[in-house]
């Protein structure tokens, strides 16, 4: 049995997350008329495995990065009963490894370490129409919130 577990991202874990960055924009592109064309990244990953208010994890398998999710801590609006919650985002799997609860582990390192900085909400963005991502969210605990809108002008 392969034996799957989760760490925290470090700078030589680049050259996988670079690769999984652009898995998370392929598999969103079919969903956002709006993205740039090729090439363009998301994140800033150095500055994610640095900063202490974000916690960046790979999901491993023997010794080799095969997912990533990150948490990063901010502060919620005014009005809402949490002053800050843990977003999350950057998840990705592997397509050979899809199916075998990684990015369950992945989740529950987020969900500990946020628990562990005192956050009581976590909250993500996932595409209207992405409903493998969202059957996937849902299994995990996150249930629909709301749904933003756009317009082009």
């Amino acid at each position: 049995m392969e034996t799957i577990t989760t760490r925290l991202a470090t700078l030589a874990d680049m050259p996988a997350l670079l690769q999984f960055e652009q898995g998370v924009i392929t598999a969103e592109r079919p969903y956002d008329s709006t993205l740039k064309p090729d090439p363009v990244n998301y994140y800033d990953i150095e500055l994610m495995i640095a900063a202490p208010h974000i916690h960046l994890v790979v999901a491993v398998l023997n010794g080799e990065p095969i997912g990533s999710g990150y948490a990063r801590i901010q502060e919620s609006k005014h009005f809402l009963n949490h002053p800050q919650h843990a977003y999350l985002g950057f998840m990705y799997v592997l397509p050979q490894h899809r199916g075998k609860g990684v990015n369950n582990l992945v989740m529950q390192a987020l969900k500990d370490w946020a628990v562990s900085q005192g956050i009581t909400e976590l909250q993500l963005e996932v595409y209207y129409d992405n409903a493998p991502a969202i059957k996937a969210y849902e299994k995990s605990g996150f249930s629909k919130s709301m749904i933003q809108m756009r317009m082009g002008l």
